[in-house]
């Protein structure tokens, strides 16, 4: 599988959800919180088309944002399975 970044917050639900779901799954990820680096903030508002998304992930050279969250697309983006 190709490296996955989540860009969080610290107070997100949805963040909360997903980074849940991965474990369930065994995914390793690489979280970054967006508020405590702007580098990281300006890639979510590149990604999203000027929107503070989050989570956004990155998987290889994409990006997509899972917020609402939904556990059938990010099974699909990640080629997990939905139930583990």
């Amino acid at each position: 599988m190709e490296p996955v970044t989540m860009y969080t917050t610290h107070w997100c639900p949805d963040c909360r959800r997903a980074k849940y779901f991965l474990k369930q799954r065994g995914v390793a990820y690489l979280e970054i919180n967006i508020e405590e680096d702007p580098s990281a903030e300006a890639i979510v508002l590149r990604a999203n088309h000027g929107r503070r998304k989050v989570p956004t992930l990155k998987i290889g050279d994409r990006y997509f944002a899972c917020s609402p969250f939904n556990p059938v697309k990010l099974a699909s983006e990640l080629n997990v399975p939905l139930n583990p």
